[in-house]
Formats: C-alpha cells, structure tokens, sequence
C-alpha cells in the first residue's frame, strides 16, 4: 500500500513546451480537463480561458494554446 500525495501521477504527464512563431505562441500540452459536453473525436476549437486565446484540442488529449506573443 502505499500513500498518497500531491502529484496524483503528474510525474508521469509529458512537460508541456511552448513555440514561438513570429508574434505568436503556440504551447502544446496534455488535457486534464474534465470536459461536460461531447467532444469531436478528432479536433476541437473554443475559445480560450483568457482573451485572445484559441484552444485547440486534438484527439481529445493534446491541447493546443494559441496566443500572441509578449
């Protein structure tokens, strides 16, 4: 048995990395989200949580950020 701690397995999650394209950040990332409508099997755009943000979620477990650069 062993006990529990504060990473919940994060350890094993792939580090997130960002790219810069110009004047535009991309930051490529696993999606921990619980999503609570049905999600396009193969890609998925929304909005961002902040403004000018594009979220883009591929096969349901990569997420994509899209933003401006600062």
């Amino acid at each position: 048995m062993t006990p529990l701690n504060g990473n919940f397995g994060l350890e094993y999650a792939p580090t997130p990395f960002m790219m810069r394209l110009g004047r535009r950040e991309v930051l490529v990332t696993r999606d921990f989200r619980k999503r609570f409508y049905a999600v396009n099997p193969i890609i998925e755009c929304d909005t961002g949580v902040e403004p000018g943000h594009v979220e883009v979620l591929l096969m349901r477990r990569w997420l994509l950020i899209l933003s401006k650069a600062h």
